[in-house]
């Protein structure tokens, strides 16, 4: 699908607009910077160890020009600018920094007003920050969707942004919405309008079919891929978005497929013929790693990512060595082994040398995956309960993010400010996507159709 960026938003309420015709999804998008605030805007600084921030924003349904059919899974345009701004909503209330309000309760502005507020009505219901926006139908079928963001105090426009999309693109534009508002007020680089890849899990517990399977950050559409013949194991997006790896038991043989998403198409990157583990993509997408048991012990490897090609080794022994996780820059692997005799957190470089523990808190440390940011490594931390932690690369900082019987397996939102992990519950063996912020504070449960496992949280899509 694509969607275009519209650049002249100003004119957008009054006449036809120029569009540049940027395609979506195909490539990994810079890092959205934050214009810098005008006339004492107010911009917050964002800490891992951030607090809730107070910060009022008032969401309205977003206006349109003329309550018209759309072909959208929403209804009318009326009914639509309800549903983008409840995503708004959704969104900037999910991540754990702000306090949003809206639709729902708040006076709806008509269309003229959404770029002349009321600063009146919004200072009297004690909003700082003011999101409204507006949706338009062509006669294509295609909507335009514009988003502002407004100070109230200093009664100014701080950012605003517009998109032309298809229909079943809509969400999307929402998502971009609370991307550009999120960005502006936190500093930080957007992480919104992403994709999720799991294991969706069925059946009885000694039977449990599992299936490749994506859906949007917030869980909205929803898509299985893999058909369940095959059991699918630990996917993760490719750096470009275009492909998902996945580990697949075909016939009982181990083999790592990349399915590309455009094409619905698979293809064969190992067939290892032992037992393997927890293949991941470098951050150049050029190679895979994996794990593979044989004689005895369990190594990691590296192989060209279009498949072919002898496998390198980069360790070797003792015990079991799995989970590589390449740092942002690729010149490190985090990975658990037990050399030590528990499973503990390694670090090494790239080409397998300097192998080093940094793990030295007590319990058990697995499933390690490097954030995004660099800065910090996410795991699990084994010591009587599961539970989701981080540390610094070099092992000091220990922080528990969450405090369950069995949570797992972690992965990065694309800008390093949430966790997501699978949870499993204590009498039914059920597994569910949850995420937490940073702070520890704010979590929350994803919802899918059926029991989830193994996420991996894709990079930003352009």
């Amino acid at each position: 699908m694509k969607i275009t960026r519209i650049l002249a938003l100003g004119l957008m309420l009054t006449s036809s607009v120029a569009v540049a015709g940027t395609a979506f999804a195909q490539s990994v998008p810079p890092v959205i910077t934050p214009p810098a605030p005008q006339d004492g805007g107010l911009e917050v600084t964002v800490s891992d160890d951030s607090a809730w921030n107070d910060l009022g924003i008032a969401i309205t349904t977003f206006a349109t020009d003329q309550d018209v059919p759309t072909q959208t899974n929403a209804g009318s345009t009326g009914q639509l600018g309800r549903a983008l701004a409840q995503v708004v909503a959704g969104d900037l209330k999910n991540n754990g920094l702000f306090k949003p309000s809206g639709p729902d309760g708040l006076p709806q502005p008509v269309y003229a007003q959404i770029q002349a507020p009321d600063y009146g009505i919004w200072s009297a219901r004690s909003a700082d920050m003011l999101v409204q926006g507006f949706v338009r139908a062509g006669s294509d079928g295609n909507l335009t969707i514009g988003c502002y963001l407004y100070d109230v105090q200093l009664k100014q426009q701080l950012v605003k942004g517009g998109w032309q999309v298809p229909p079943s693109d809509w969400r999307r534009a929402a998502h971009k919405c609370a991307d550009m508002v999120y960005s502006r007020l936190s500093g930080e680089s957007p992480f919104f309008d992403s994709k999720i890849a799991y294991i969706a899990e069925t059946g009885p517990k000694d039977r449990r079919m599992k299936r490749l399977a994506i859906m949007d950050s917030d869980g909205a559409n929803h898509r299985f891929l893999t058909s369940g013949q095959s059991m699918a194991l630990t996917p993760r997006y490719s750096p470009d978005y275009r492909k998902i790896m996945y580990l697949s038991y075909l016939n009982g043989q181990p083999s790592i497929y990349s399915y590309d998403l455009a094409t619905d198409r698979q293809t064969l990157i190992a067939r290892t013929g032992a037992p393997t583990l927890a293949p991941r993509w470098s951050p150049d997408g050029k190679w895979v790693l994996y794990s593979m048991a044989r004689g005895g012990t369990t190594d990691i490897y590296r192989i060209s990512s279009a498949g072919g090609g002898t496998p390198q080794r980069l360790t070797n022994g003792p015990g079991i060595n799995i989970g590589g996780s390449y740092s942002p820059d690729g010149s490190q692997i985090v990975f658990e082994s037990d050399r030590s005799g528990s499973q503990q957190i390694y670090v090494m470089n790239a080409d397998g040398s300097n192998q080093h523990r940094v793990s030295f808190f007590g319990g058990r440390a697995a499933t390690p995956e490097w954030s995004p940011r660099g800065d910090q490594i996410a795991f699990t931390h084994i010591a009587g309960n599961l539970r989701v932690a981080v540390m610094n690369p070099n092992g000091g900082g220990l922080r528990h993010l969450t405090d369950s019987w069995q949570d797992e397996a972690p992965t990065w939102s694309p800008n390093g400010r949430i966790v997501q992990f699978f949870r499993t519950a204590r009498s039914t063996g059920v597994a569910s996507i949850w995420q937490v912020d940073l702070t520890g504070r704010n979590e929350r449960k994803l919802p899918t159709p059926v029991g989830a496992s193994d996420p991996a949280w894709g990079p930003i899509r352009q």
